[in-house]
């Protein structure tokens, strides 16, 4: 028969359980301490947000001036203008005039600084990279990009040499020619060199529905310009809000009308000498408006032909230079055999010879997979088209 334990063993046992039965109610109580915790957290969120919905809305404003006294001329939405009071944990830096501003609906206090109202469809517009298209990847318009040096690159990089010789340079500049051949590529590469913004947009883009909707775009799209400068604003298809004024026209064209009225105002509150440049891009200049030309808007124009033998050649040399060329491939004969083809036929048919090697697993190109290309690209209803017409006969410049 076992001995009895000592009594010492039992209270020894006893403390042991009584030990762990506090380990256990102090882990209890700490999971309930971090449970009321959390509830007083959302406790204390839900109650700021009770606040917030029971807090006065506020008054949208925009500010006109400040005072000396530290007190601000607004004008409220709508209409009538208010010397306020600023609260005092307002950086005065932020109030600039123009900016729009919150205001307490009681005491009418300047309360916030609003961000800019530009419209994110006019922000989007912003190319935030350089591009990355430089002069050496245009081929056959050494011409073309002489002369927007001169009108774009130029004025932006050294315009002391205008100032010192006491003239102002172009404001804007129109590109025209048949598509594809290189205009919206050359406004690229001007961008690149000059480091500058790039703004671009598609004319039908400024035609919106609403009446001033177009206007208010145009409006914001140039004020962009202006907080981005140096920028350069090029517009692409600009017939499409250009277009020549007729004595008979509905309401949407009223409001493209509009809109291209906003465009010519822009385009005339421009300083010369500003850090801003407005490039212009058409196909069809026989149907702008002789207002859009004239002098002192876009009255800088390049023309941009259909390339020649010699430029076909270089184009072609700038689009195979990455690929890997049989020994038999003759560029001077692919030059002459796409009379009639752009620049960007060119491209294509690069593209499509590539294509037609590697469906057939092989890494060369050879001349059959350029023959071929060309008929795919250039059926032979597309071969030797005219050149456009050029606009100084059409408008008597």
């Amino acid at each position: 028969m076992a001995e009895d334990k000592p009594h010492e063993d039992y209270v020894s046992d006893y403390i042991q359980s009584l030990e762990q039965r506090v380990r256990e109610l102090e882990r209890e109580k700490r999971e309930f301490e971090a449970r009321c915790f959390r509830l007083e957290r959302e406790i204390a969120s839900l109650r700021n947000e009770l606040k917030r919905l029971q807090t006065p809305p506020l008054l949208a404003a925009t500010l006109v001036d400040m005072l000396e006294d530290g007190r601000a001329i607004v004008r409220s939405s709508a209409g009538p203008s208010f010397v306020v009071p600023v609260h005092g944990f307002l950086n005065p830096k932020d109030l600039k005039p123009g900016v729009r501003v919150a205001l307490n609906q009681r005491t009418y206090a300047i309360v916030e600084v609003l961000p800019s109202r530009k419209d994110p469809y006019v922000l989007g517009m912003e190319v935030e990279e350089a591009p990355s298209v430089s002069y050496s990847d245009i081929g056959g318009l050494e011409e073309q990009i002489r002369e927007i040096k001169e009108a774009v690159e130029l004025p932006l990089l050294k315009p002391e040499v205008f100032k010192k010789v006491g003239i102002d340079p172009p404001k804007g500049v129109l590109l025209y020619g048949m598509p594809g051949t290189g205009k919206t590529l050359v406004a690229r590469a001007v961008a690149h060199e000059t480091k500058a913004t790039f703004i671009r947009l598609i004319g039908s883009e400024l035609v919106q529905k609403y009446i001033g909707e177009g206007a208010r775009i145009v409006r914001e799209l140039f004020d962009l310009a202006r907080e981005k400068a140096p920028s350069i604003v090029f517009i692409d298809e600009l017939d499409a809000i250009g277009a020549r004024r007729l004595d008979s026209a509905t309401s949407g064209d009223r409001e493209v009308y509009r809109t291209f009225l906003q465009l010519l105002a822009e385009i005339d509150g421009f300083d010369p000498c500003d850090n801003v440049k407005i490039i212009g891009a058409t196909n069809r200049p026989d149907v702008l408006d002789p207002a859009l030309l004239r002098p002192g808007r876009l009255d800088r124009l390049i023309h941009f032909p259909v390339p020649d033998e010699r430029a076909r050649l270089a184009i072609f040399e700038i689009h195979t230079r990455r690929m890997s060329l049989a020994k038999s491939v003759s560029l001077k004969k692919l030059a002459k055999a796409t009379a009639g083809a752009t620049g960007a036929d060119i491209k294509a048919i690069c593209t499509e010879a590539g294509m037609f090697a590697i469906r057939e697993g092989r890494e060369v190109v050879e001349d059959a997979d350029f023959e071929r290309a060309i008929a795919k690209v250039m059926p032979p209803s597309r071969l030797e088209l005219p050149d456009i017409a050029k606009p100084e006969k059409m408008y008597g410049y």
